[in-house]
């Protein structure tokens, strides 16, 4: 007898749950593959923000390395390009 009396197995409650828990996991288990994909398909000269050079640096660096700017001018320069804008 189905459904009947404590201990027995029903379509009740317990079919519900199921079924709510099993399409969570299947929700999470699709949103961790687009996550791996996207992973792997990103580009690897797309480094986060604070990663990036900027390109004015690495003609300063070759400028220097040339000999075309001394060390005090590289220095100034350098530090010209970190420092942040002030917008004007």
């Amino acid at each position: 007898m189905w459904g009947y009396g404590p201990g027995m197995m029903g379509y009740g409650w317990g079919m519900g749950f199921s079924m709510l828990f099993g399409g969570i996991f299947w929700i999470v288990v699709v949103m961790i593959g687009v996550w791996a994909v996207a992973q792997l398909l990103r580009s690897p000269d797309r480094a986060p923000a604070h990663e990036k050079r900027s390109s004015a640096l690495d003609v300063l660096e070759e400028r220097y390395a040339r000999g075309e700017i001394g060390r005090d001018e590289y220095l100034q320069k350098k530090q010209d390009i970190r420092a942040p804008s002030s917008g004007k």
